[in-house]
Parts: structure tokens; sequence; C-alpha cells
């Protein structure tokens, strides 16, 4: 049996626990023995994007302190889990932030490149739209680019065709941004919503019951223009979907 970490990104925390809920009942069910350390905090990921990484050091520190001794880290977010295994860093515990870096997975290249999982034994009967992160495919290769001429695979989507019931449809501009990007969405808010609505248009002329991804900061930008618009889309981390398909 493994001992996984759960990191728990601070905005799934404050406004989609549902999402750290279901990642750990999935888990659970997987047969990992899951820990959730309860002194973890922001990874420092806002401030190191702001130009501020040195001010990120406390994070560093208390990040090492509650994952340090586990087999795994597993988060339910691309761009927290790639921060952390590009840019966590330690003076005083260089090896062990090393460790950390390398052991730390997205939930569905966990599922996928650990765990192994092929068999769902429930079931998802909705439509259902993918959202592609860019952190989650450019950074840590769980789904191919379109740019490059190279074997097409989807991590997340593959999980997703196993579960019964569930109709995939991918959109055409497959890894094209959201316009999320962190703080991007702040300093230039109307490119940013203007992206946004470009991808929710795509979407609901695929005529999709629920748009998932695996980061829900794209899914919390995504979900806000869905609202705005009054749209009956409703948006789901893949998280969700994944521990509903898995009785």
């Amino acid at each position: 049996m493994y001992t996984v970490g759960l990191f728990v990104p601070c905005y799934i925390d404050q406004f989609y626990p549902q999402v750290a809920i279901s990642s750990l009942q999935l888990l659970v069910k997987l047969g990992c023995k899951v820990v959730v350390p309860l002194n973890q905090t922001c990874c420092g990921q806002p401030m190191a994007n702001s130009g501020f990484a040195s001010l990120s050091k406390g994070c560093d520190a208390n990040f090492i302190q509650n994952f340090g001794e586990l087999d795994y880290i597993v988060c339910p977010s691309g761009s927290c889990t790639l921060h952390i295994k590009e840019h966590l860093h330690s003076e005083q515990f260089p090896e062990k932030a090393t460790q950390i870096q390398q052991r730390i997975y997205e939930l569905t290249e966990f599922l996928t490149d650990v765990l192994n999982l092929t068999t769902f034994k429930g079931s998802f009967r909705h439509r259902v739209g993918l959202h592609n992160s860019c952190h989650g495919q450019r950074g840590l290769h769980l789904s191919s680019m379109s740019e490059l001429v190279a074997p097409v695979f989807s991590k997340p989507a593959d999980l997703l065709k196993r579960i019964s019931g569930l109709e995939l449809v991918v959109p055409e501009r497959s890894d094209e941004c959201c316009g999320f990007g962190g703080t991007f969405c702040v300093f230039e808010e109307a490119v940013s919503v203007k992206m946004g609505k470009d991808r929710i248009t795509e979407h609901e002329q695929n005529q999709v019951e629920i748009l998932t991804g695996g980061d829900m900061s794209c899914l919390m930008h995504l979900e806000g223009i869905l609202k705005r618009k009054k749209s009956p889309v409703r948006v789901m981390h893949i998280a969700e979907i994944l521990n509903a398909g898995y009785e």
C-alpha cells in the first residue's frame, strides 16, 4: 500500500473543497493510504509567477516539512504540481527538496503512471467536454501538443474514456489556452475574457453538458464566463468525475 500525501491547492481549499474530497475518496478506493497534512498552505506559485520568488521561501520550507517523508505526493492541479517540480528549493534540506520533486504527481498522472488504472466500476452518463490546461499539457506532458509531429495521447482523456456511459467530446482546438494564466487574468483582463469566451463557444457548439479538466483554476475562469452568460453547461473537476465513475 502506498502512503500518499494529498497536496490541496489553496484555491481548491477555499472555493472548491469537493475537489479535494473527491481526490481523497478516489485514492482511498484505489487502495492508497492517504495523508492530508493539516499545516499545508499555498505552494508559493502566485508569488513566483509575479516575480517575487524570493518571498516564497517560507512556502518551500513549509511544503518540505509537510510532505518530506511520504512515498508520493498527489495534487489535483497541474500548475501547482509543476511549480513544485520545477521550483521547490531548500538550502537547508536540498536532498529532501529533490526527493519531493521526483515524487510529486498530478492526479491523472499518478493514476496512469503509478497505479496503472485501467478499469472503472461505476458509470457517468453525461456528454463531457475536456479542457487541456497549459501547465499540465506543456509542462507535465499529460497530453500531446498539436504543433508537434508526434504520436497523439492524453492521460486525462484515456481515463475518461474508460468510464461507462461517459461521452467524451474533445474540442477541435484541443490545446488552446483558456486565458486564465494566473495573474494574467488580472493584468490582461480583456484578453483573458476573450480567450475564455472562445473556449466556451466551442464547447457549447459541441453541446456538452459538463466541462472538465485537471486544473480548477482554469475551470474557475471558464465557470465565471458560463455563469455570466447563464449557460446550462456545468463545470466539474476531473477528480469528481473519476470518483463518481469508480463506485
